[in-house]
């Protein structure tokens, strides 16, 4: 399959990591159930609030018969006592003006410049993180022209991107290896940002809590 670049970001200013801890202790971890995907280490840890879940579930769920997307934005983190790095996924931005169908995206260029206006009209002290869309009725894998956006849209380390199958109520996030490399069909799960009185919103069938739990969280899952 031959694929003509239609849009290409101009290069993004270099951003410096927020030293900040690392919000473990109001965070409940989703792996995915695939016991060989669920044995490999993230390359970054995904922290992402209920609030940002449930918007971009809702706008997957707003066309089952196409795809649709839209950005990511938030907090570029590095943890203060051990320099781990992270970020911290909490406006989701649903984009316009674009070109859809069953199997396929496209941002265009007017949906380049919606979006960078609006994140720098309304948050302007956050920064994209990546991008969501959905695979109606195909699964949760990136295919070779997903591979093409993220690549020019979104080339940072630490900018990824989400896959959301609406049908099934799956998803995961795919990720860059160190070396730049991103295979195409291993996905993640992530942190849910939540409080001790807060019930869990992920209710996605391929991840389930991490075996490893700390006291609020196994609180949190008993409700």
């Amino acid at each position: 399959m031959n694929i003509t670049p239609r849009v290409k970001l101009a290069t993004q200013k270099k951003f410096l990591p927020h030293l900040t801890r690392i919000p473990l202790h109001r965070a409940m971890r989703w792996v995915p159930k695939d016991e060989d995907m669920n044995s490999v280490e993230p390359p970054l840890d995904i922290f992402l609030t209920q609030n940002a879940f449930v918007r971009m579930c809702a706008h997957a769920g707003s066309d089952l018969d196409n795809e649709v997307g839209g950005w990511m934005a938030g907090k570029y983190c590095r943890d203060s006592l051990d320099g781990t790095p992270f970020i911290v996924i909490d406006t989701i931005l649903p984009a316009i003006h674009t070109e859809q169908g069953a199997a396929h995206l496209t941002f265009t260029g007017d949906t380049q410049i919606a979006l960078h206006s609006h994140l720098e009209e309304h948050f302007p002290d956050k920064v994209f993180l990546g991008w969501y869309h959905t695979h109606p009725r195909m699964g949760v894998f990136f295919s070779h022209w997903d591979t093409w956006l993220h690549q020019n849209f979104f080339p940072e380390a630490w900018q990824v991107a989400l896959v959301i199958e609406p049908h099934r109520s799956v998803g995961g996030f795919f990720i860059r290896q160190a070396d730049g490399s991103l295979d195409q069909h291993a996905y993640f799960g992530f942190y849910e940002l939540t409080k001790s009185s807060q019930r869990s919103v992920v209710f996605w069938r391929n991840l389930q809590p991490a075996p490893q739990f700390n006291d609020e969280t196994e609180e949190v899952l008993s409700k």
